[in-house]
């Protein structure tokens, strides 16, 4: 309870409902009319709330023209929420006390909006004794689609100032309806504004100045280096050399009010050019460094598919894609894709060229490899190159032609020659001095 109102300030019993315990939108189908339904679906929330006031957490906020009650936090409140949800007391906001004397219209097309971005799955264990036609309607709701993070990943009344601090905004900046950090599901920052069709396309166009402004502006960080002022609270992943773009902005228009969307969407575009068109490149995509994405839908669409329809526009694209194509760049990423793929088919083909040359290398070098002319033999590596030509200081092989076992037994074969020579040349040396000792003696005698 405290998390759902801290974050969207101001809601009924039944929105609270809808995202704190999904399953109970399914129970008590039984009930003759869609009040008892409704009371029933709420009770326990209508009690906690209760509690809550009775602590000084919480208090009535007024009422919707339908008779719902609306209910907000204390500051004591807010900081009892900031400690659920892990945030500082300086970005909770301020206490949304006197909404329902103007009727709560924004503050409940807002509630909406995260509920359609959000999209709560139903826990289907809770609805195991229910008629088969609500398990299958649960059933439904959690085969759809998922929406995007949790309530946490969610802020409401968000102040973006262009001069000023976070929590004392200077003049011309402006305030983030929601502001969705979900980079698990490939949204790091979104900002989102809502427009009950009262506006018109100038009045809009001032404002995405001001998300220009506050996205331009720059300060000093922790570290001393100067960021764009958003990153100081927000972390989103660097973006290519010379493609930075600025957070996108999800306008969602919701038909109460006399203006058309198509006409405002089609003069906002016109107006706000500067600050969302990219560089186009020969190879089919854009660029959009320093630019803002501005993206549209309607609430109808939005609260019937989700962020994963095809129902959001980027100014400058011809087609409805989906919410995660709108904010990012598929041409880019599919060029790049293409790109890389080139690159590793290049890789392979080199790696091909170099493998192909290698082996004929290999294949030449064998055939030249010198033959045992005693055996018959290849010869081994190092058989080789022990008999290459070597330094004039070097002695030369006694053997190039034979291999090794060859040139051992040609090497012990020698020595055997020689030996035996030796041996055959003593008793021939030895003949002669005895004659000539007999010959000697008889001279002597």
């Amino acid at each position: 309870m405290l998390r759902v109102l801290g974050v969207l300030k101001v809601a009924t019993a039944e929105q609270i409902q809808q995202i704190t315990l999904p399953h109970l939108s399914y129970r008590h189908t039984d009930k003759p009319t869609p009040s008892k339904r409704k009371q029933a679906r709420t009770a326990s929330h209508t009690g906690a709330l209760s509690d809550l006031r009775k602590h000084g957490l919480a208090e009535n906020g007024g009422q919707l023209p339908g008779g719902d009650t609306l209910r907000n936090l204390t500051p004591l409140g807010l900081k009892a929420a900031a400690r659920e949800l892990g945030r500082p007391v300086g970005e909770m906001g301020n206490p949304a006390r006197g909404a329902g004397r103007t009727g709560a219209s924004h503050p409940m097309t807002v509630n909406e909006a995260v509920l359609a971005l959000l999209r709560p799955k139903p826990d289907l264990a809770q609805l195991a004794s229910e008629p088969a036609d609500v398990r299958a309607a649960a059933q439904a709701a959690a085969d759809a689609p998922a929406g995007l993070g949790t309530i946490a990943s969610y802020s409401t009344e968000v102040p973006l100032p262009a001069t000023g601090t976070w929590s004392n905004p200077g003049k011309g900046g402006a305030q983030a309806d929601i502001v969705i950090t979900s980079p698990e599901d490939g949204v790091p920052l979104l900002f989102v504004e809502i427009d009950n069709c009262h506006e018109s396309a100038q009045v809009l166009a001032a404002k995405i100045d001001k998300y220009t402004r506050f996205c331009q502006r720059k300060v000093k960080d922790a570290d001393g280096k100067e960021r764009p002022m958003w990153r100081t609270r927000w972390w989103v992943p660097d973006g290519r050399h010379g493609d930075q773009p600025h957070p996108p902005l999800l306008l969602v228009f919701n038909r109460i009010g006399p203006r058309n969307p198509d006409t405002v969407s089609a003069q906002l575009a016109e107006l706000t050019r500067r600050h969302w068109q990219g560089t186009a490149y020969e190879d089919g995509f854009h660029m959009y460094d320093g630019k803002l994405p501005i993206v549209v839908t309607e609430m109808k669409q939005l609260r019937e598919h989700g962020p994963a329809g095809a129902v959001f526009r980027r100014f400058g694209r011809p087609h409805d894609q989906t919410l995660l194509e709108a904010i990012n760049n598929p041409r880019r990423e599919a060029h790049d894709i293409r790109q890389q793929a080139e690159r590793a088919a290049r890789d392979r083909e080199h790696k091909e060229q170099l493998r192909r040359a290698a082996e004929r290398e290999r294949a030449e070098r064998e055939a030249s490899r010198p033959v045992c002319t005693g055996c018959g033999a290849m010869f081994t590596d190092e058989r080789w190159k022990a008999t290459a030509p070597a330094r004039w200081d070097v002695p030369r092989d006694t053997h190039p032609r034979l291999c090794d076992d060859c040139k051992q037994h040609a090497i012990t074969a020698e020595h055997r020659a020689e030996q035996a020579n030796r041996e055959h040349q003593e008793p021939e040396q030895a003949v002669p001095e005895q004659k000539a000792g007999g010959w000697f003696s008889r001279l002597r005698s």
